[in-house]
């Protein structure tokens, strides 16, 4: 989700690679669902684990800034930072997932949590062109 929004943001300001510790990320229709409502694009997104970000040829050291949205990912991302020269930035934000059943609590839930990272993004790195 934050890959997403961040390119929305900033466009190609950045170069920007969405990672997960686990390599199954296939993104959940709640998240595609409420980064739609905003004009994001995720339905054939799918982030990589940091294993295959390396597997496939991606070099870490190139890569400037980890920010890391969960305990784990700060864990594995602070991992790396012993062979590789990574700034991380844990931004703690809420996990929605399996949190209710109810869909309209849900898609609130998932709501709040983009909010969370578009707040941020913002916060880091000043507002959005011509926003």
């Amino acid at each position: 989700m934050a890959e997403g929004i961040m390119k929305k943001l900033y466009g190609t300001r950045a170069y920007i690679q969405s990672v997960g510790v686990n390599n199954d990320m296939e993104i959940d229709g709640f998240a595609v669902a409420v980064c739609a409502e905003i004009g994001v694009e995720l339905s054939r997104h799918r982030s990589r684990s940091f294993d295959e970000m390396e597997q496939w040829g991606d070099d870490l050291s190139s890569f400037d800034l980890v920010l890391a949205l969960s305990p784990a990912s700060q864990r594995r991302a602070l991992d790396l930072t012993q062979f590789y020269h990574l700034d991380v930035e844990y931004w703690p934000v809420l996990d929605p997932t399996g949190m209710v059943d109810d869909r309209d609590t849900r898609m609130a839930l998932y709501r709040q949590t983009r909010d969370q990272i578009i707040a941020r993004l913002t916060e880091r790195f000043g507002p959005p062109p011509g926003a």
